[in-house]
This record gives C-alpha cells, structure tokens and sequence, in this order.
C-alpha cells in the first residue's frame, strides 16, 4: 500500500509494472493489428481501381447484345438461334486461343456428352434467366460449362 511519504510498497509497485507492461504489449499488439488491417483495406481499395482502369474489352457481332435482345430475336425468328451458337462457338474459340500455354489445352467445344443443342438449350435458360445479362455472358458461362464437361 502507500507509506507514510506518498511511495508504493515493494508489492505494489511489482504489481503496478507487470500491468502497465502488459497494458503497454497489448497496445503495440493493437497497433500492429489496426496498421495491417489498413493496409489490408487500402490494397482492397486500390486494387478495385486497378481493376476498373481496364475497359471491357469491346465486343462486336450478333452476339454483341444483351440476353434481352438474345430472347427477342429468337422469340420473333426462332432460326436466328443457329446463327448466335456459330457467334458462340466463334467467341468460345477466341477465349481458348486466348489461354495461357497448358491452359485449357485440348479443351473440347463441341463434346459428344454435351453437343451444341445441348449448348443451344444451356444459352437460352441462361437468357431466360438472367435477361439483363449480356449475351457473351451466356457464352462465358457456357465456356465453364464445357471446362467442367471436359474434366469428367
């Protein structure tokens, strides 16, 4: 306790340092986590704008339009369905020409187990689903699907 002249005693003094250390590793621990997690926050952050600095690349041809306009032209002229799949097999094929080397290496776009009016069914749900998409969406996706294909 305090003595007469205002000083701690031995114990209390001992007592007084190992929690002021410890508040003072807890502090530096605190620091260290709130300095990372800024860091962490600011890479996130410049790392969006980074991403938004590279435009889309512009995409032209029939299938240059969205799911919407996909299911109206098909809805109105159903033929036009054979003319968007030779737009996807095309675009499909730009995507794999496109690949790293080893990268989708023999990939298949017109696989016996998934054949293009299997490909053609998988384009209009995916339209019909997500209308506002755009159509080389539908042909990404499809891309993946016949990745996915190709791995079984």
């Amino acid at each position: 306790m305090v003595s007469g002249d205002g000083a701690l005693c031995c114990r209390c003094q001992t007592t007084a340092n190992f929690f002021a250390r410890r508040a003072g590793r807890i502090i530096g621990e605190l620091s260290v986590v709130v300095a990372l997690s800024s860091i962490a926050l600011l890479a996130a952050d410049g790392w969006s704008e980074l991403r938004a600095e590279y435009p889309k690349a512009r995409i032209v041809g029939l299938g240059a339009a969205t799911c919407q306009r996909f299911n109206d032209d098909v809805r109105s002229n159903p033929s036009v369905r054979r003319d968007y799949l030779a737009w996807a097999q095309g675009f499909m094929s730009g995507i794999l020409l496109g690949r790293p080397p080893g990268i989708d290496a023999g990939l298949d776009l017109n696989p016996a187990t998934f054949g293009l009016i299997n490909q053609l069914n998988f384009l209009d749900g995916y339209c019909a689903r997500n209308a506002s998409a755009d159509f080389a969406d539908a042909v990404e996706a499809l891309y993946k699907r016949l990745r996915e294909e190709g791995k079984t």
